[in-house]
């Protein structure tokens, strides 16, 4: 059939699996679908550049807007809180009204949100629009996903599809430190706002053209009760295991973590009781569904955690500036697109699993070669550390989650890739809290012992570095200095020990990679896993 550009397009009521050719292979996908993986592509870049773009920013803006500090605590955190929140319902809810038709309304809230917050005139609206821009991107990351599972039936392809809509991911996250910076210095603080605009004029012009239509054709009725109670639940742990990560084991902290818990327990007794649950929980009875989430989510734990101390050992023991820092963090991107795209190649030939298994031992290797950085030397050591880290983390991202996508029945795949993208947001705040309570415990022991020495040294140096080297800028000479060269070999000190806790896991996954995936076939995911 045709819309009313003349275009060709599916049925908005469901698309059936196409049937395979007489030689059994599934059909493969043309030009139409490749041309469509990259409008695809431009919103999931757009998003990890939302997530960076605005740090930089918030100098400006609380000069300009002058918000309170709970205020400016919401500014920067609403925005990832509500997209972890609503990934899943939005997932299922693409499933019920068709992920195309949600991909562009998400894309139109999108860039409503993001004029909005462009010229907010106070601290309040932009809060308001940041929240509404969290709405819409987790409208945009389960559509983007699902649809590549409609688009891509050939497993082969399907694979190179994803390590691609992945590395958008990558270059989104590296270019915007760098985009952002460039646009601060000529503009306004909300122009790093503005980026996402033609992103979403594009999306709405070429989306009805280039992406099929798929929803489910008998969704069942919507239970909205467990859908309110999934998004406080994840809003509720993902608030706890964040403060866990920047405050400590706090009062606030680990109630939320705990009330957050049961929340999702609860919601968990709910479907299992319900006639038309709003997740499949037997999914999570099938081994490559629940083992693939599971390595994808603690692969995004190891690599999120640790990219904290990547970023403060370049600018706070290196002493690079913020751009040239963001500049050194390029050739980590760069072998994370290799090792993705790589992967994507080598699994035609070789089973998932020990594709995965390889990757992460010279994963383990990179985080090894963080124990031998110091404060003196530790840049070449670092950046090639990174390096390897990131080219054998990114197999397991990308197979990971095409093995999550494909192994559940095209109905659901929406609600599949939800709780994929759920999985990282999850993996990627324990990570934060776990590995930094790690370097921190290790910092505030090594400087407390050292206090003797140090001298009348506020408590606040001995509980952070940047705290630190704002101290030791303040005294100046040699105290100065002592103290600053101390603090810099306590943080080292950290960053050895969270490098020897990732070298650990990642080869217990490489493990886990191979006992319960062994079984899956070379030549990329297939449903029937």
């Amino acid at each position: 059939m045709t819309d009313d550009t003349g275009s060709r397009t599916t049925s908005t009521t469901s698309q059936p699996e196409p049937q395979h050719h007489s030689t059994g292979a599934p059909p493969r996908a043309g030009r139409r679908e490749w041309i469509g993986l990259a409008v695809l592509a431009l919103p999931a870049m757009l998003l990890t550049m939302d997530m960076t773009v605005l740090h930089l920013a918030v100098p400006q803006l609380a000069a300009d807007l002058a918000p309170s500090a709970t205020q400016l605590l919401w500014i920067t955190d609403i925005y990832g809180f509500l997209i972890a929140g609503f990934l899943i319902p939005m997932g299922v809810l693409g499933d019920r009204i068709g992920r195309r038709r949600l991909l562009l309304i998400g894309a139109a809230a999108f860039l409503v949100a993001s004029l909005l917050a462009a010229y907010s005139p106070s601290a309040e609206l932009l809060v308001a629009s940041r929240a509404l821009l969290g709405v819409a991107g987790a409208t945009l990351m389960p559509s983007t996903l699902a649809l590549i599972r409609n688009m891509f039936h050939d497993p082969a392809q399907r694979t190179v599809a994803i390590s691609l809509w992945m590395m958008s991911f990558m270059v989104g996250g590296a270019i915007g430190p760098l985009v952002g910076g460039a646009l601060l210095e000529h503009f306004w603080w909300g122009s790093v706002f503005l980026v996402g605009v033609p992103v979403m004029l594009l999306l709405l012009a070429a989306g009805p053209r280039l992406l099929p239509e798929y929803r489910d054709p008998a969704p069942g009725r919507v239970d909205l009760v467990s859908a309110g109670l999934l998004v406080v639940a994840i809003l509720v742990t993902v608030y706890g295991v964040k403060e866990l990560a920047f405050h400590g084991a706090s009062t606030v902290a680990v109630a939320a973590t705990l009330a957050g818990a049961g929340l999702l327990a609860l919601f968990v007794r709910r479907q299992r009781r319900s006639s038309a649950p709003m997740i499949d929980l037997t999914l999570f009875a099938r081994a490559s569904f629940s083992a693939s989430l599971a390595l994808v989510a603690l692969g995004t734990f190891a690599m999120m955690g640790f990219n904290l101390f990547i970023a403060q050992y370049l600018q706070l023991v290196a002493g690079l500036s913020p751009l040239t820092a963001g500049l050194w963090t390029l050739p980590g991107t760069v072998a994370g697109i290799v090792g993705a795209l790589s992967a994507a190649a080598v699994v035609r030939k070789i089973r998932p699993a020990f594709v995965m298994a390889t990757g992460l031992a010279i994963s383990a290797g990179g985080f090894g070669l963080f124990l031998l950085a110091d404060v003196a030397a530790g840049l070449p050591i670092v950046v090639a550390g990174s390096a390897m880290a990131f080219v054998g983390l990114s197999p397991v991202a990308v197979l990971g989650t095409d093995l999550v996508l494909s192994t559940a029945p095209p109905e659901r795949a929406g609600a599949a890739s939800a709780i994929s993208e759920t999985g990282n947001e999850l993996g990627g705040a324990l990570g934060l809290a776990v590995l930094g309570s790690i370097g921190s415990a290790v910092y505030r022991r090594l400087m407390t012992e050292s206090s003797p020495v140090l001298g009348d040294v506020p408590g606040a140096a001995t509980e952070t570095l940047g705290a630190a080297r704002a101290m030791a800028a303040e005294l100046g000479g040699e105290q100065g200095a002592f103290l600053l060269g101390t603090a810099r070999e306590a943080f080292t000190a950290g960053l050895h020990v969270a490098a020897a806790t990732c070298a650990v896991l990642v080869v217990v996954l490489a493990g886990v990679a191979v006992a319960t995936l062994r079984k899956v076939p070379a030549g990329g995911g297939t449903a029937e896993h």
